[in-house]
């Protein structure tokens, strides 16, 4: 009778663990855009980009770091595996120095961590 308790208390642990398992349950909020890597990673260089292009049209320090921003916001739906993760968040760490430096009024320098952002992000599509 104790071996028949220990087998049945065993298998309704891992039925209930099967049954509520996140991984199973997993899917994106309603009204939440999911993007694929691929394209994520688009997204996040054309705005880096867009950042790049603004400094050398003579954007002021604070005008750069918020055209900044929205390329480290777009950075987070970049979701792969955890080496892209890795990459992804030594890409970021240059991002948040551009922002650092235009806040700085240090545009040249802000300049140059963007395109070393903009290259580790492109980088990204050979680890996908």
């Amino acid at each position: 009778m104790k071996t028949l308790k220990t087998i049945l208390l065993s298998l309704f642990i891992a039925a209930s663990m099967g049954a509520v398992s996140t991984s199973a349950l997993a899917e994106t909020d309603a009204g939440r855009i999911t993007y694929k890597p691929a394209d994520a990673i688009d997204m996040v260089t054309a705005q880096i980009q867009l950042a790049i292009d603004g400094i050398s049209k003579g954007a002021s320090g604070d005008e750069a770091a918020a055209l900044i921003k929205p390329a480290i916001d777009l950075s987070k739906e970049i979701n792969a595996n955890d080496k892209v993760d890795n990459a992804r968040a030594k890409a970021n760490r240059k991002l948040k120095a551009a922002i650092s430096h235009a806040k700085e009024s240090a545009l040249q320098e802000a300049e140059q961590e963007l395109r070393g952002a903009k290259k580790d992000f492109e980088a990204l599509k050979s680890l996908i």
